[in-house]
């Protein structure tokens, strides 16, 4: 069971554990839940200031010095040996008005009793309502605070890593189209830098060149200024030259290599990591 899930029940155990009635296994299996959560410190915290807040209800009293010397007359008379006459039974006039006493004496007590009582759930009540009240304001910040978290770990993950370069230029060594490559999105991205713009019905294809073998398309491009491709990066870093063809609408089959005059052409950059 997951006890994080049940406020109710961090509650009971906490005031357990402030306590002292939290024993045994319990007591440390919550002592390593509080370590591992905030909250649940928080509410042991809130709980022991609750206890801690019961003493400091009465102030402590000085006694009167009169006390101190009745005291010490009563000491000073009981070591002095003396005949006590013999007590006179008590009339029943006498029975009834010391009954009378001690029953206003007890309905004073309790009178008392019921006063402290009352102060004290007023103090836990004023204590509990704030510490509920910091609770909702600390919960309020976690939950800003992983939202922050999430946005920024959606904000990283969509940052592009770009790990290849290449700038492709023309026969007169002029930059035509800047290519990157991002391996953690498997994207090539390409950018029109010059003014070149193909005929309606040509397209430009871009195909890898490898050390050896036969050269493998990696996609056609549009005719917006970028172009954005899917691409392996087993594909693009195993090949040292990238190049472009005007093709046919649309291109052409991969597996037959370019049909059409290659225009653009670059060497593939790794970027440091």
């Amino acid at each position: 069971m997951n006890l994080l899930s049940r406020p109710d029940l961090i509650d009971r155990l906490a005031a357990a554990y402030a306590l002292g009635t939290l024993r045994g296994g319990a007591r440390r299996r919550f002592e390593e839940l509080a370590r591992r959560s905030p909250a649940v410190r928080v509410q042991v915290q809130v709980w022991q200031e609750r206890f801690m807040s019961i003493t400091e209800l009465q102030h402590a009293q000085a006694p009167d010095a009169n006390v101190w010397k009745r005291i010490e007359n009563v000491i000073a008379a009981e070591g002095r040996p003396a005949a006590a006459p013999a007590a006179a039974p008590a009339s029943p006039a006498e029975t009834l008005l010391r009954a009378l006493g001690l029953w206003r004496l007890g309905a004073v007590v309790g009178a008392v009793a019921t006063v402290a009582a009352v102060a004290v759930a007023l103090n836990l009540r004023g204590d509990l309502q704030g510490t509920q009240t910091e609770l909702a304001q600390l919960q309020q910040q976690g939950r800003m605070l992983a939202q922050q978290n999430a946005t920024l770990t959606a904000q990283l993950a969509a940052q592009p890593d770009i790990r290849y370069v290449s700038v492709l230029h023309d026969d007169k060594a002029t930059p035509t189209m800047l290519v990157t490559y991002d391996p953690k999105h498997n994207t090539l991205t390409l950018k029109r830098v010059g003014s070149y713009q193909e005929a309606g019905d040509k397209s430009l294809q871009l195909w890898a060149i490898p050390a050896a073998g036969a050269p493998r398309s990696l996609g056609v491009m549009g005719a917006d200024a970028v172009a954005k491709l899917a691409a392996a990066e087993q594909v693009v870093g195993q090949s040292p030259l990238l190049a472009v063809s005007l093709e046919p609408k649309g291109g052409v089959p991969g597996e037959g290599g370019p049909t059409g005059p290659v225009i653009f052409k670059g060497a593939v950059l790794q970027t440091p990591l």
